[in-house]
């Protein structure tokens, strides 16, 4: 395989669950895996990349993100606690513990918070920086699926096709405000509540850089993207696509699309599918860029340096092939090096 795509040595042992860059140009990749444990890689450094270090935890970890900066990450998983970690010493601290199992969580720099969304049917707002910090508890009408923000907004997406749009300041401002004894319920009003444009369960969302909307996916080989603004003219605009599927003897084989990320340049758009396919998108001019070769298992997660000049790619058996044991070494996590305009899109100019 040429250098600008290549696989990352020291590999997670079981599923990958979720893949993040370090803010900014740094190289710095962390990877969380059903093996229970957090990975810490130099993606450029040496051949294969260099495994600095790996975080322990006592269950699977189902999503990770770095902090305020590349020395700290916050983890969540099934153990139902949302943890920081210290990347430098090792030394994790639990910050709230759910009900249920935590299917994501996200830091805003904007605000300095942390949000943690769970199947308990909650989101836990943290204020990392506060000492000591009581998480304000706030009630979702169904389990969350994922999460994502912009530099004003986090877009929650739920089970029953659900999804919530909340105003991120007035949720860090209302949460700093409230201090009662655990579990610190809060009823905050999101901005908007919207029905998925999709009509299977929501596998993954994403939020375009340029805070105008956002891209969600199903199960059903569909992908769809939005705006924020409601007004009839934008909201006319939203629309959904077939992708993510192959024909074997003539029969039309439909993957999940598990995975998207959002060019932080570009504003361009990768989805990755149960197929094993990654595909770059132009979510304005409605057309596919291009799409890649395809990987050895399902693509499980997606994501672009702070810089955009590289793609991470995580693979993990999605079972889509009917056999329940995975081959040997098929986790794997690879980096691709973008061209200058290998991911720009095609209506610009």
């Amino acid at each position: 395989m040429s250098s600008s795509h290549f696989e990352l040595a020291n590999p997670p042992s079981d599923a990958i669950s979720a893949l993040k860059f370090a803010p900014g140009s740094s190289t710095r990749l962390l990877v969380s895996s059903w093996d229970k444990h957090v990975y810490l890689y130099d993606a450029l450094a040496g051949e294969g990349g260099t495994l600095i270090r790996k975080y322990e935890h006592r269950a699977p970890v189902l999503d990770v993100c770095f902090g305020a900066n590349e020395k700290e990450a916050y983890s969540a998983g099934l153990d139902w606690d949302v943890r920081k970690i210290d990347l430098d010493s090792g030394e994790q601290t639990v910050l709230s513990t759910h009900e249920a199992g935590v299917k994501s969580v996200v830091y805003s720099p904007e605000t300095s918070t942390l949000i943690s969304a769970s199947w308990d049917s909650t989101l836990h707002i943290h204020h990392p920086s506060t000492t000591p910090d009581e998480p304000a508890a706030i009630p979702l009408p169904s389990k969350a699926f994922s999460l994502s923000f912009t530099a004003t907004k986090l877009v929650v997406a739920m089970a029953s096709r659900a999804l919530h749009i909340y105003d991120l300041k007035s949720l860090s401002l209302l949460s700093s405000q409230t201090s009662q004894p655990p579990p610190n319920k809060l009823e905050i009003e999101p901005l908007q509540r919207r029905e998925s444009a999709l009509k299977f369960m929501t596998r993954a969302v994403a939020c375009m850089p340029n805070d105008q909307g956002y891209a969600s996916s199903s199960i059903e080989g569909r992908v769809a993207v939005e705006w924020f603004d409601p007004s009839a003219t934008s909201q006319a605009r939203k629309y959904a696509f077939k992708c993510h599927r192959q024909t074997a003897e003539g029969v039309d084989v439909i993957y999940p699309v598990n995975a998207l990320a959002f060019h932080p340049v570009h504003g361009t758009f990768a989805s990755g599918g149960g197929d094993g396919v990654v595909a770059l998108w132009d979510g304005v001019a409605k057309r596919r860029i291009r799409q890649y070769q395809k990987y050895a298992a399902s693509i499980a997660a997606l994501a672009f340096s702070g810089d955009g000049k590289y793609l991470a790619v995580g693979i993990s058996p999605g079972f889509e092939d009917g056999k329940e044991d995975p081959q040997e070494g098929i986790f794997k996590v690879w980096i691709r090096t973008l061209g200058d305009n290998e991911a720009k899109g095609k209506g610009a100019k």
